[in-house]
């Protein structure tokens, strides 16, 4: 974001208010904050009327960078807000997913690592010809950063409770 974006987003973050174009954007408490940081990471925010509040299209410059480079393959987005959908350039490029694809391109992020796992997991399906590749869209200086580094730890911790589940049971055999 540049600098004017990036201080409505510090404002919000320390105040829990700010004014967009005239509006008040607030949260009640610390979980909507998230739910509105992650909204304006990507670049819009809902007010308690739902209407949405434009604040900035970076991540949207990034996607249509993501699918110029898939080269007309099929690519599958994954976002989490309306507003997301809503913004004219995300919905201009007439993407196919009939025919499957092999790219994923986080738009937005969950804090949910089934969820995130489980979506991932689509394009890693049986008959699968292509390298699957799964690109994030990641608005530096932003919550985005700390759901990326929470989905990391948490993928970590469950694999070592697996691994150690395995090795008791080979133990018990």
């Amino acid at each position: 974001m540049n600098e004017q974006e990036q201080a409505v987003y510090d404002t919000f973050k320390e105040d829990m208010v700010a004014k967009i174009k005239g509006t008040e954007i607030d949260a009640a408490n610390a979980a909507v904050l998230s739910g509105k940081l992650l909204q304006m990471a990507n670049g819009a925010v809902y007010d308690e009327d739902k209407n949405s509040h434009y604040i900035h299209d970076r991540k949207l410059d990034a996607l249509e960078d993501l699918i110029e480079g898939a080269n007309g393959k099929p690519v599958l987005i994954a976002y989490w807000y309306q507003h997301d959908a809503d913004h004219p350039a995300s919905a201009g490029h007439g993407l196919n997913l009939q025919s499957g694809g092999s790219t994923l391109i986080w738009f937005g992020l969950t804090w949910s690592l089934e969820l995130y796992q489980q979506t991932n997991a689509r394009l890693h399906r049986q008959g699968q010809k292509d390298t699957v590749i799964i690109h994030h869209i990641i608005t530096a200086g932003t919550i985005d950063e700390d759901v990326m580094k929470a989905l990391r730890k948490k993928e970590r911790t469950q694999n070592a409770l697996i691994d150690a589940v395995k090795a008791n049971l080979g133990a018990s055999l």
